[in-house]
């Protein structure tokens, strides 16, 4: 008996690492071709866009729950219906600088049913005023034909 009693507990630990294995491999998987993106130089009053690439890598479908920004001047598209396996996405992140000027940096948490759990996606750059057209010169005609 004394013998049986470890076999039949390897056994038990082996069945619920086993079914914890497939647990795992019934999960999405979210994968991000890049996890931020530089604007650069964005001016005053003129909102930017870019689309966060992403994949779902798992065997089962993605379902993205909530897109969160980090302050209101960051507006967040996402798609609404499950991303199936292997299939390709995107979230769109408006950000709009208003009269902000100076350096930012953002951050956009994406929630989802994946495997690797919530995300964090970062857009920055540096707000600046609009550059001023270059006067051109003024021709004044004085006349007197010269």
């Amino acid at each position: 008996m004394k013998r049986i009693l470890p076999i039949i507990a390897l056994l038990a630990l082996s069945f619920t690492s086993l079914a914890q294995a497939k647990k795992e491999e019934l999960k999405p998987t979210i994968q991000f071709e890049v996890l931020t993106h530089d604007f650069g130089k964005v001016y005053d009053g003129k909102p930017v866009e870019y689309e966060f690439v992403f994949t779902n890598t798992g065997k089962v479908p993605l379902v993205l729950s909530n897109v969160q920004p980090g302050c209101g001047c960051t507006t967040p598209e996402w798609p609404r219906e499950p991303i199936m396996p292997n299939q390709k996405s995107k979230i769109k992140a408006i950000y709009n600088p208003g009269s902000f000027r100076g350096s930012f940096s953002k951050g956009i948490t994406v929630m989802s049913n994946a495997e690797n759990g919530n995300m964090q996606l970062t857009i920055k750059g540096v707000v600046e005023d609009i550059p001023k057209a270059p006067q051109s010169p003024v021709k004044i005609d004085v006349g007197g034909g010269f």
